[in-house]
């Protein structure tokens, strides 16, 4: 997506392409990109387009076409209002509409990247704590989001709570992504033996002050590239092996061999 600071616009967006996906691909889950309901440069801002579940319109938006498509929907990430305090989260709903898992971003993005921007995501956010796991069709699904991709030991901890696929929605920035994006993502796929889906904003957001990466992709176990889209809005879709996953996993059993 390339989510700017009109949320009815940007649901509405985010609507189509999930029916897409779902009519062409007939999927079992469906990710959104990190802040797919609004994304600005104003903290204040993004704080007024936050929701307090189970109100909200991007809440009852994706609820509402989980059931009506009988699908999974990991909704990227929202603006989440808890009490006095705010978070970057995902919310999962199952094909009934139910929410079935809720991740708070553990690592806040507070940076100066090359070329003069400044990025503090802890402006508008504070981070979670938990490590978060759900099913779908029987397989664990991890959860993180975008900055999280820095650090192994999040997807150490999902590999270890038995997840096979892990999902990271991103705004990952242009200028990092270029080089990072598509790297950081393989390595993590190769240490954890799982596969990734990844799905990113991309182009220019805050008024074209900002610009993201984009390039969502999903990667298999052995950290090869199977889907992604190119540099423009848009879906692309996988079929999960998970017997292949099986395989790699017995013949380089990594996961037993861990000393630290």
């Amino acid at each position: 997506m390339n989510t700017q600071d009109d949320k009815a616009a940007n649901l509405a967006v985010a609507s189509r392409l999930v029916e897409k996906i779902a009519a062409e691909e007939k999927a079992d889950l469906i990710v959104l990109p990190e802040y797919y309901a609004f994304l600005g440069s104003d903290p204040q801002a993004a704080r007024d387009s936050a929701e307090t579940p189970p109100e909200g319109d991007a809440y009852r938006t994706m609820s509402a076409l989980a059931a009506r498509l009988k699908v999974t929907i990991h909704a990227g990430s929202i603006v989440e209002k808890d009490g006095n305090g705010f978070f970057n989260t995902t919310y999962v709903f199952g094909p009934d509409g139910a929410e079935i898992a809720r991740y708070r971003k553990i690592h806040l993005f507070d940076v100066d990247v090359p070329g003069g921007v400044s990025y503090r995501e802890s402006d508008t956010v504070g981070r979670g704590e938990e490590v978060v796991t759900y099913q779908v069709a029987g397989r664990t699904v991890g959860c993180s989001i975008c900055y999280d991709l820095r650090f192994p030991e999040l997807f150490r901890a999902l590999r270890d709570k038995g997840a096979e696929v892990i999902v990271l929605p991103a705004a990952f920035t242009l200028l990092t992504g270029k080089d990072h994006w598509e790297v950081l993502l393989r390595a993590r796929a190769i240490e954890t033996q799982c596969w990734i889906a990844a799905s990113a904003q991309v182009f220019a957001h805050a008024g074209g002050t900002k610009a993201c990466y984009g390039h969502s992709m999903v990667i298999d176990p052995w950290g090869q590239v199977t889907a992604m889209v190119p540099d423009m809005v848009g879906t692309t879709a996988a079929r999960l092996d998970f017997d292949r996953m099986a395989d790699i996993r017995t013949k380089l059993p990594v996961a037993n061999h861990h000393v630290l």
